[in-house]
């Protein structure tokens, strides 16, 4: 039989929360969860004022969050959690998915958007994938971006994305441009001749000038600015 792969820091197994206001909801999520050897369920909680502190007591890695909640909703909840240092990572889980659910919750800090329709196995491969550092988007939250950089306002956005590019340095508004059509930090350094530990500093840099939380939010300034990189955007 083969091993399992741990998903967390030092291989141990991801430490995952699930925030959900209905019980039936959660205790689905944590049935479907507990059929996997690389990830565990550590806290849950039935609003946002409960998720943050869960965030805060049980440190996830990954938290599955729903939007419409009593109290403090999904939304508000993921700007207090990913607004603190060592912040896990939040995959916004909902039957929602009109455009300002879909973009509130990644200029917040959401690393993922998927509606609770998602097949199991690939709500489970989201986990996997935020746990490790990317991003993961239903087709749903795609076209929304897509439609979101086509709307009329997508001039004023572009000039105000730019702005804020303007402080990077040439190098830098290089790697986020790369970044932001999806490359990974090797076929960034690729591109750019550049070792991996430089792209992963450079990134950092970036997160911390454009005072953003992850490379979603870098990948929609970049897009609001309309920059692509040389060849034309990933594929």
């Amino acid at each position: 039989m083969a091993e399992p792969s741990f998903g967390g820091p030092g291989g141990r197994p991801i430490r995952l929360a699930i925030v959900d206001d209905d019980p039936l909801v959660r205790a689905g999520l944590r049935i479907l969860v507990g059929g996997s050897d690389d990830i565990e369920v550590v806290a849950e909680a039935g609003d946002g004022a409960q998720a943050v502190t869960a965030a805060e007591a049980h440190w996830p890695d990954v938290m599955l969050m729903d939007i419409r909640m009593p109290r403090v909703d999904g939304l508000i909840a993921t700007r207090r959690i990913r607004a603190r240092p060592g912040a896990p990572q939040v995959i916004v889980l909902t039957t929602f998915d009109a455009d300002e659910y879909v973009l509130e919750a990644l200029r917040g800090g959401a690393s993922g958007f998927l509606l609770k329709d998602t097949p199991p196995r690939e709500i489970l491969a989201a986990v996997r994938t935020v746990a490790a550092g990317a991003a993961t988007l239903s087709p749903t939250a795609v076209r929304r971006l897509i439609d979101h950089v086509a709307d009329p306002a997508a001039a004023d956005r572009r000039a105000r994305a730019r702005a804020r590019l303007a402080a990077l340095t040439d190098r830098e508004r290089e790697v986020a441009v790369l970044v932001g059509h999806g490359r990974s930090n090797a076929e960034a350094g690729a591109a750019l001749g550049m070792s991996l530990p430089t792209v992963k500093g450079h990134v950092s840099r970036l997160l911390t000038k454009l005072d953003l939380n992850n490379r979603v939010q870098i990948a929609m300034l970049v897009h609001d600015a309309g920059l692509t990189p040389p060849g034309g955007p990933a594929g």
